[in-house]
């Protein structure tokens, strides 16, 4: 009788202490979404934030890159879409320029649940006569305390990759020196085993199945990837969970979201 109770108590030890190992800290969970706006357009040719923004805020992320970002252009009517988005989603904004256009400005934009530290904006090489390229970057404290980095950032749309094969190896470049751990979300315009991607997953870390990417775009009827969530150092994430969220009207792209655990060194 006494081995018995002996081992029953052992078992119902190990039990707690293996349930105990699997619980996840919530304050280190993070929901990255990444979301080519259409420069705030809809796939009707109206002019549509709240679409837009209702994806965001069903999706409910903590930090949000968004890629063809207008700063008060004719096009967008004058406004500041990534103010206007903020409000909407009760996000903090920010915004970076890539180039000026239409009257005003075309960039990059990020929102995000939690203060920023620090942001800057990091110009991107390109061949002269193209599109100038941004990574905007913020510098955050998320609810565990631990101080991490976030990058939204559109890459080069061209065919040919020399643009965005320059931009990644920038980004690399630029990257891999942060002293916090990092995500880096956004249109990067390169399908899986590209050479562009090959290049940052030198450094970077995808969020995605390699053997069954699921596409990103267009958002009518998907059928390749673009669109990305990537991380480093790769022992300080994890993956909980990915999802394709598939709006026709919102935008051409789907959004992408990920669900990231920031792991203890």
């Amino acid at each position: 009788m006494k081995i018995k109770i002996t081992l029953t108590l052992i078992l119902l030890v190990f039990n707690q202490i293996t349930w105990s190992q699997t619980i996840i800290d919530s304050s280190k969970v993070i929901k990255v979404l990444s979301f080519n706006i259409l420069h705030g357009a809809t796939t009707k040719g109206d002019f549509d934030l709240d679409a837009i923004a209702k994806v965001i805020i069903d999706a409910n992320p903590d930090f949000v890159a968004l890629q063809e970002v207008d700063y008060k252009t004719k096009r967008a009517k004058n406004y500041d879409l990534v103010t206007e988005l903020g409000w909407r989603t009760k996000m903090s904004p920010i915004y970076a320029r890539a180039m000026h256009y239409d009257g005003g400005e075309y960039g990059e934009g990020v929102l995000s649940k939690h203060t920023f530290l620090q942001t800057r904006n990091v110009a991107l090489p390109f061949t002269k006569g193209d599109e100038p390229r941004a990574a905007l970057e913020i510098i955050t404290i998320i609810p565990s305390k631990d101080t991490i980095a976030f990058i939204g950032t559109h890459l080069d749309h061209l065919d040919n990759e020399t643009n965005r094969i320059m931009q990644a190896k920038q980004l690399n470049k630029v990257c891999s020196s942060n002293p916090y751990p990092t995500i880096l979300a956004g249109d990067l315009n390169a399908q899986p085993k590209s050479n562009t991607m090959k290049i940052l997953e030198e450094i970077w870390v995808g969020s995605y199945d390699k053997n069954n990417p699921k596409p990103t775009y267009p958002s009518d009827n998907p059928s390749i990837k673009i669109d990305y969530v990537l991380f480093y150092p790769k022992h300080r994430w994890k993956v909980l969970n990915t999802e394709v969220i598939q709006d026709e009207i919102a935008s051409d792209h789907c959004a992408y979201l990920v669900t990231l655990q920031l792991l203890d060194e």
